[in-house]
């Protein structure tokens, strides 16, 4: 019986290059390659896409070909440098282990839609709403789920300091891994908050803080319905989680600690996991998602954010909340395979 080709796409132009690499080394670690053979495709912090024998910490060199994932559906995968030219490679199903700009917002997705090849997660509409912070909030309110006060800032608009309720974050209104987030407790930092986010996003976001816990949960689409993982809690020393820009996140964080399953009622966590389904459906979620809350001194739930394709790393909360519900990593890459793939014959 043949395997099942899968194009793993990793590395990526955004600032969270290095972590989606260590998701691509946890997936390998992880994959049956009895069962499906993997093509791992390398985007380099330049934009290069290569064909490499791994996401290992050499990938770039070495045997690494040049390669591009045609748009042609008749080609159904990569156009792959060879001696004599481009080799077409058919891939049966491509997992993109890419976390931010171009690949959470819409964009690899988009390019994935064109070729016609099936990818595990959310679709161009849900990756893109969920990426922007701001258009995440406005459509989940609609909805009636509660979610910070916030103000949008467009580029080169200017923001009166005494308008708004401190403490507030200052964060890019589409970028991930807490980069260029802020939190401000007074009118006099606001100017280099608004500096901070708009390296990563000309887009801004600044939210009222809220008080409460940090409170994520995993959800996992399958044909028959949603799995909710554990509900997890992020215990902070001090400042706000940001474990993905620390020096050594494997051997634990500088300000945080995650509690699997959290420390909370069983009222509050079965509250936590059916509004973490509801924003899901809401978003128009697929495949997966880590929902990102906060639950507040007084019992209510309120979103925080929504990624898309989360951390696979070996610190990272989803797979961790996942294994803590009887779903190991190794399962979770079977199923979103067969899920997606499942997907495309209906």
């Amino acid at each position: 019986m043949s395997r099942l080709k899968v194009g793993i796409i990793f590395g990526g132009a955004s600032e969270e290059h290095p972590v989606s690499v260590k998701s691509a080394q946890e997936v390998a670690r992880n994959l049956d390659t009895e069962k499906y053979e993997p093509f791992w495709i390398g985007i380099t912090t330049g934009g290069d896409w290569k064909l490499c024998d791994g996401p290992g910490a050499d990938w770039e060199n070495g045997s690494a070909r040049p390669a591009m994932l045609s748009p042609a559906r008749s080609v159904h995968g990569l156009l792959v440098m060879g001696q004599e030219g481009y080799e077409a490679r058919r891939l049966d199903v491509v997992f993109p282990v890419l976390h931010g700009k171009l690949g959470e917002d819409g964009a690899i997705q988009g390019l994935l839609d064109l070729s016609g090849i099936p990818y595990v997660g959310c679709d161009v509409q849900g990756s893109a709403v969920c990426m922007d912070k701001s258009l995440a909030y406005t459509v989940a309110k609609s909805a009636g789920i509660a979610t910070p006060n916030f103000w949008v800032v467009a580029e080169n608009e200017r923001v009166d300091p005494d308008r708004l309720p401190y403490p507030v974050f200052v964060k890019p209104a589409r970028s991930g891994s807490s980069f260029g987030v802020s939190k401000v407790a007074g009118k006099d930092e606001l100017p280099s908050a608004l500096s901070a986010a708009r390296q990563y996003d000309s887009r801004v976001l600044i939210e009222e803080a809220v008080a409460g816990g940090e409170i994520g949960c995993a959800v996992l689409g399958e044909q028959f319905g949603l799995i909710v993982g554990e509900v997890d809690r992020v215990d902070l020393s001090h400042g706000f989680f940001r474990i993905h820009q620390e020096d050594s996140p494997e051997t634990g964080s500088e300000n945080s600690t995650f509690i699997v399953p959290a420390d909370i009622s069983d009222e509050s966590r079965q509250l936590v996991q059916e509004t973490a389904k509801t924003i899901y459906r809401t978003l128009g979620c697929k495949g997966l998602a880590r929902v990102d809350m906060f639950l507040t001194d007084d019992g209510r739930v309120v979103l925080n954010e929504v990624n898309t394709m989360p951390g696979m790393t070996s610190y990272s909360r989803y797979p961790r909340m996942m294994a803590a519900a009887g779903v190991p990593l190794s399962d979770l890459i079977d199923r979103l395979i067969s899920m997606t793939l499942h997907g495309k014959k209906r």
